[in-house]
Formats: C-alpha cells, sequence, structure tokens
C-alpha cells in the first residue's frame, strides 16, 4: 500500500460536516491493542480514562471536529453472541461516546437485507472513503483512499441503514 494514505487524522482536519466509521468484523487483531486486550481478557479491566495516553489523542481529534460542527458517528455490525473482542470494545466505547461520537451496534441477524460494502470504511463529508483492509485474523493491513462516486453512494446508502436499524450504545446490551 502507498505511504501516501493520509490518516484519519488528517482527514477529520479536512472534514467539514460528517465523518461516519462502520465495522464490520468480530475480532480485530490491531497490534497497538493486543496488550491491553490480554490484559482485558485476564482482568476485565480496561482503559476508559479519555486523557490517558492511549486515548487523548483520538479524544482531542475527535472533540476538535465536533466542535468545528463535523458529525462523527460509529456503527458497528456484530455477530451475537459477541466475540470476547467485541465484548471489550463495547467496554471501551465510553470513551468513544465521551469525546463526541456517536456509536450504533446493530445484531448482524439484523443486518441480512442490508447492502453492504466488502470492507470496513470511513466516510467523509459523504464522498472519500477511506477503506481498511484486514487479514482473516483481524491484522490490519493495509488501508486505500477512493472517491469513486459510485462507491461513496453504497457505502452512505449502507451506513444509514445500518444506522437507522442499529441500538445506540447506551442502550445495546451485551448478549
Amino acid at each position: 500500500m502507498p505511504s501516501s494514505i493520509p490518516t484519519i487524522a488528517d482527514l477529520m482536519a479536512d472534514c467539514t460536516r460528517s465523518a461516519v466509521h462502520l465495522e464490520m468484523r468480530d475480532h480485530y487483531g490491531v497490534a497497538a491493542e493486543a496488550d491491553e486486550f490480554r490484559e482485558w481478557l485476564q482482568t476485565g479491566s480496561v482503559d476508559t480514562d479519555p486523557g490517558s495516553p492511549g486515548w487523548a489523542p483520538w479524544v482531542d481529534l475527535v472533540s476538535s471536529a465536533v466542535a468545528r460542527g463535523v458529525v462523527v458517528r460509529r456503527a458497528r455490525i456484530v455477530s451475537e453472541p459477541v466475540t470476547d473482542y467485541i465484548r471489550y470494545e463495547h467496554a471501551s466505547t465510553v470513551v468513544n461516546v465521551h469525546a463526541g461520537e456517536q456509536v450504533r451496534w446493530l445484531p448482524r441477524r439484523r443486518a441480512s437485507d442490508i447492502a453492504l460494502p466488502g470492507n470496513d470504511f470511513w466516510l467523509f463529508d459523504d464522498h472519500l472513503i477511506r477503506w481498511g483492509f484486514f487479514s482473516g485474523n483481524g491484522a490490519l493491513v493495509g488501508h486505500e483512499i477512493s472517491k469513486d462516486p459510485v462507491a461513496a453512494k453504497l457505502c452512505a446508502e449502507a451506513f444509514d441503514a445500518v444506522w437507522a436499524r442499529a441500538t445506540p450504545h447506551d442502550h445495546y446490551q451485551i448478549h
């Protein structure tokens, strides 16, 4: 993958209206989270301090975007019963919400009739997509930027359909 792929921070800084993120995997093997996930599995304890070194950059990024009027939404499609990884994500999502993200959860069985893209994505201002590519075991393998209007329309429609059916974080009960 080219190293010229803009970061989420770069894309969020240029965003003026909306940033939406659709996550569709039941496990992410992101190296940066490995130690914290392992600790959570062992102790049930997860970092939920918005000012911690692990969270502060994200909290600053999102809260700055929201302060500029950008609506930041994240939807997660999950299998139920959920995986340990989804339990871990759910436990730490309070920080995403604190930062200003709106987060919703949709059980996969309720997404069967929604046309979904093949990969997770961020969609900025309804026209710029940052695809996220993962290996079978959930390791991040790269990103790609697309301004394809057909793909952007698919992403926007898929996200909106998921969002309309999904349960807000504060009301989603882990099964």
